[in-house]
């Protein structure tokens, strides 16, 4: 094969691909300084020729001859090595400022007057922009590294990470304080030996059950992904559900105390005010003359109140023995349809919105959708207005059923999930209670509010089916 066979006619080669001839190869074999050296030997080498030319023929005697030639070549090797110094030495420069940001050391800076322009100063003003942009950012990692530390060995949650081969390679304070052993005693353990595989597999974030040296109980387990020095590891976070959970079911039993005091309070009173009357008229001589209708009237009274707090104990009972859901497919239509149609003290309005399924309990939903429309066949009753239930989709995972009304509207929205709380005559306060019982049952929740102009809204948000095609 000819040289040059595997170029195209006509194209020209790269000037940053060294050539194949000797004397090329052997020219960029050479260090830039000494490149410089033979370039400038190069250029003066006419002139210096030029000069022995005119000094031989120009009838001076021998010794005038060599030292005019001796003082040429001296100055003409001062100039290049002037010249080789002057290149050099700024590139120098440059190198060691680029090498110490390198090692990130900023101490150092290139000296340049701001006056001076020209490519030289130009390079040695963005290597000091260089120097001050990554010296801000280096100030700024290692502040927010020492921030991170910080905020990681003061929260109250358990940080640990893992690597690829599920190695502990960073923990905190917390983290040692629930393995029960300092920092230095834990790394390079696998999870396994820490009691901690199963938090390394499954969803999340979810509720764990712990048994370790430093704690036990239930744990909530968030987990992710985190890269260090270029390293993935899986970042695991534990935190103690314990205390916050015991002061919410000190809180819920606080307000179940309360409510349960003052309904038996209503009914035990006038029990005992009408007991003490009657048996003050059984005393009397002589006997009274309608004594027997007020024996029959208190008693009557006794018997009413006795009964209303026996119903608000048997909803209590009943909101207490709530079974968990049975979860199958369903269709949302049917069961809206089915809840509207059994109020017949006015009508409902269904508006049907897109076909959608959902996991649920047949019976429990229908006992939360009856609650709903109830309330707000209650409230609009009272003014004259309608009920109207429709459903829609908001975004390819959430259904949201609105059951809408046109009453007064909600005037203490605090107090509305709270057990037998209630703002109507005669009501148990376990209805709305009862519905978020059901709706948290389902992975859904309740929200209440008014409209305008008037009138209120239930939203009831749960988990959409994937196959919403189905009708």
């Amino acid at each position: 094969m000819s040289r040059g066979a595997g170029r195209p006619r006509g194209a020209r080669r790269s000037p940053f691909v060294p050539s194949r001839r000797p004397l090329f190869r052997l020219w960029h074999r050479l260090e830039f300084d000494r490149q410089i050296v033979l370039l400038s030997g190069i250029a003066g080498l006419p002139a210096f020729a030029l000069a022995m030319y005119l000094l031989w023929t120009a009838g001076f005697d021998p010794g005038t001859r060599w030292l005019t030639a001796v003082g040429l070549l001296v100055l003409w090797a001062s100039l290049t090595a002037a010249l080789r110094t002057q290149l050099v030495r700024p590139i120098r420069t440059l190198s060691t400022v680029l090498s110490a940001l390198r090692v990130g050391d900023f101490s150092l800076r290139t000296r340049v007057r701001d006056e001076l322009e020209g490519p030289l100063a130009s390079a040695f003003h963005e290597a000091n922009q260089l120097k001050t942009i990554l010296r801000e950012q280096r100030l700024g990692a290692v502040e927010a590294t020492a921030l991170l530390r910080r905020v990681l060995e003061e929260i109250d949650v358990a940080v640990f990470a893992f690597d690829g081969a599920g190695e502990l390679r960073l923990l905190n304070r917390a983290g040692e304080r629930l393995l029960g052993e300092p920092a230095t005693a834990l790394m390079g353990k696998g999870a396994a030996q820490l009691n901690l595989a199963e938090a390394l597999s499954g969803p999340a974030p979810r509720t764990l059950e712990i048994r370790l040296p430093g704690g036990q109980g239930r744990w909530e387990l968030r987990r992710t992904t985190i890269r260090q020095d270029g390293a993935p590891l899986r970042l695991l976070v534990l935190s103690d559900l314990a205390r916050a959970l015991r002061e919410e079911e000190r809180l819920a039993w606080k307000r179940i105390i309360r409510v349960l005091s003052h309904e038996i309070n209503n009914s035990l009173a006038p029990i005992k005010s009408i007991a003490a009357s009657l048996r003050t008229l059984m005393r009397r001589k002589p006997a009274h003359a309608d004594l027997e209708s007020d024996l029959a009237g208190g008693l009557r009274v006794i018997a009413g109140r006795a009964e209303s707090l026996g119903r608000f104990m048997a909803a209590y009972a009943r909101l207490a023995r709530l079974p968990p859901p049975m979860l199958a497919p369903v269709q949302i239509a049917p069961l809206v349809r089915r809840s509207a149609a059994l109020e017949t003290r006015l009508p409902v309005e269904v508006r049907d919105g897109p076909p959608a399924r959902i996991m649920a309990d047949a019976d429990q939903f229908d006992q939360l959708l009856i609650n709903l429309v109830r309330n707000a066949a209650d409230a609009s009753i009272e003014s004259g207005g309608g009920v109207t239930v429709r459903w829609r989709i908001p975004d390819a995972e959430t259904l949201e059923l609105l059951v809408e009304d046109e009453g007064p509207g909600l005037a203490d929205q605090a107090n509305l999930f709270v057990p037998f709380f209630t703002t109507k005559p005669g009501g148990s306060g376990i209805g709305l209670a009862l519905c978020q019982e059901i709706a948290d049952g389902h992975g859904g929740r309740i929200v209440l509010c008014n409209r305008e102009p008037r009138g209120a809204v239930a939203v009831l948000s749960l988990p959409l089916l994937p196959d919403t095609s189905a009708g």
